[in-house]
């Protein structure tokens, strides 16, 4: 078991701590947030309060998006790793169960800023337009199946001296029916909405966000 009682998270999103492995400076570890489980069933409704825990649980929907065909088949050297960190499955806690990933750094050996901060700081230029293109292509051309790509799910790296993006959260397949996981045709269409979808939040997340994100989404 990983002792976490002592340590505090570098990042938190709105489900989950995320931890330093304590015995792999390039690892991270993701916790559930105490009683988060329980919370998102309360607020679902009630046909899908009905669903098992792991259905409420980010841990558990990421050892499915990295059990996806198109990941179990890859060795350690294929294309489909190049914007993805690499998974070391699950481990158990002193804070509950543990996803353990690869952690992406910066050139200074900090853990990367996201796509969200970058835009913030930055603002869409030449260089992270660019990485956005080259994700993009990479996700048609490896066919790895993602759930909505969000700025703040997305990192930026440093690679052979040009920006990259990494997807570190949101993997796997959204689709109430898994047609894309089976389909080549479906599968091509479901990534290309997922790509116009990530390009409507890009735009939204430089705009004065006069529009909340639900409404733009729905335009």
């Amino acid at each position: 078991m990983i002792d976490l009682s002592n340590s505090k998270p570098f990042a938190s999103g709105g489900n989950r701590h995320c931890y330093h492995h304590p015995d792999f400076p390039d690892r991270c570890v993701k916790v559930m947030l105490p009683g988060r489980v329980a919370e998102l069933r309360q607020r679902a409704p009630w046909y899908k309060a009905l669903a098992r825990d792991s259905h409420f649980d980010d841990n558990a929907r990421e050892v499915a998006g990295y059990r996806q065909r198109v990941l179990r088949s890859a060795s350690s050297h294929s294309s489909v790793w190049e914007h993805l960190p690499r998974w070391y499955g699950m481990t158990e806690t002193s804070e509950g169960p543990g996803a353990v990933s690869e952690l992406l750094l910066d050139e200074q050996g900090a853990p990367a800023m996201t796509l969200e901060t970058y835009l913030k700081n930055v603002g869409l230029d030449v260089a992270i337009r660019d990485a956005l293109e080259r994700f993009s292509q990479w996700l048609r051309a490896t066919g790895v199946l993602t759930k909505n790509l969000l700025p703040h799910n997305l990192v930026v790296v440093t690679r052979n001296r040009q920006l990259e993006l990494y997807l570190v959260d949101g993997l796997g397949n959204a689709a109430f029916l898994p047609l894309s996981e089976h389909f080549s045709i479906s599968r091509r269409r479901y990534i290309q909405r997922r790509i116009e979808k990530m390009w409507k939040r890009i735009h939204w997340e430089i705009s004065d966000r006069s529009i909340p994100w639900k409404k733009a989404e729905r335009a």
